[in-house]
């Protein structure tokens, strides 16, 4: 064999080795992911890479679990960093909240939207204001500038504050710590409507989507007038939760999915939220799942 093939050969053997497992089979690059999960900082938090957009923890997804920090990291392929959302899962009475070093009184689902995904360390903070972009981005009518600009101005925030940043760094911060105050709430009231929007099945826990983002959609539209810790916000909240709970029993469970733009109130659809509760004015779905 002449000296060239012999070259080649070699330069293909090399190749093939970078792309083997000891075992000889090939493997896609890796790559890492990592942040916080926080309304608070929750420890033993479940957090997984969606693949699906299931909001459920599925099979060969990569998952980890919050340290004592409230921090995670994933192993993901390269691939995979941008390409999928990422999912927090609160569990009742395993999830630790730091604010309060107490378990959570109900399992809640947060997420971040794929956009803001990054292979930079520590830099996918997982929060009630990533939830909220991402199902506002999920209606097909926000950028995700857009929808942190709505997000900002509903919560009365002046521009140039990062939705999307870790509100617990700073405390001496005006800002995060309305953002945090406003984290705290809109945790709670996903929480307290839960059990209308999870269900199990064996050791399988579902997700009805179309409950889940009217509940968010509820949230967003009525979030002007539940984001402080005064007696006022307190007040709209339970009356909040009442009304959620009431719009999300009338909702036929498993639909197939539907754009729930029409939940989204008090940005781009239309109107400011005011002080009193705005519904979800949610429309039944047609057997293919679209807007009626």
């Amino acid at each position: 064999m002449n000296k060239g093939l012999l070259t080649i050969a070699a330069t293909l053997t090399i190749g093939l080795i970078a792309g083997c497992g000891g075992d000889g089979s090939m493997h896609a690059t890796s790559a890492t992911m990592s942040g916080a999960v926080a309304d608070g900082y929750l420890v033993g938090a479940t957090v997984f890479l969606d693949r699906d957009g299931n909001y459920r923890l599925d099979a060969g997804e990569p998952t980890a679990i919050t340290d004592v920090n409230g921090a995670y990291t994933l192993k993901v392929d390269a691939a995979d960093v941008g390409a999928y959302p990422i999912v927090a899962m609160a569990i009742k009475g395993v999830t630790v909240d730091k604010d309060s070093n107490q378990p959570v009184l109900n399992s809640y689902i947060l997420s971040m939207p794929r956009e803001s995904v990054s292979g930079t360390v520590s830099s996918n903070f997982i929060s009630p204001m990533s939830t909220l972009i991402r199902e506002l981005m999920a209606t097909g009518n926000y950028t995700m500038q857009q929808a942190m600009d709505q997000l900002r101005t509903q919560l009365g925030l002046p521009v140039g504050v990062d939705m999307m940043a870790d509100f617990l760094r700073d405390p001496d911060n005006a800002n995060y710590r309305a953002m945090h105050t406003a984290a705290q709430n809109m945790a709670a009231l996903m929480g307290s409507q839960m059990s209308q929007v999870l269900s199990t099945s064996g050791s399988t826990t579902n997700v009805d989507v179309n409950r889940y983002r009217g509940m968010m959609g509820t949230i967003f539209s009525n979030i002007s007038s539940v984001r402080g810790s005064d007696s006022d916000s307190r007040s709209a909240m339970s009356n909040l939760m009442g009304s959620m709970m009431g719009d999300l029993e009338n909702m036929t469970p498993g639909q197939p999915f539907r754009n729930m733009s029409t939940s989204f109130r008090g940005g781009m659809m239309g109107g400011g939220a005011g002080n009193g509760y705005r519904g979800a004015m949610m429309r039944p779905a047609t057997a293919s799942g679209a807007m009626m």
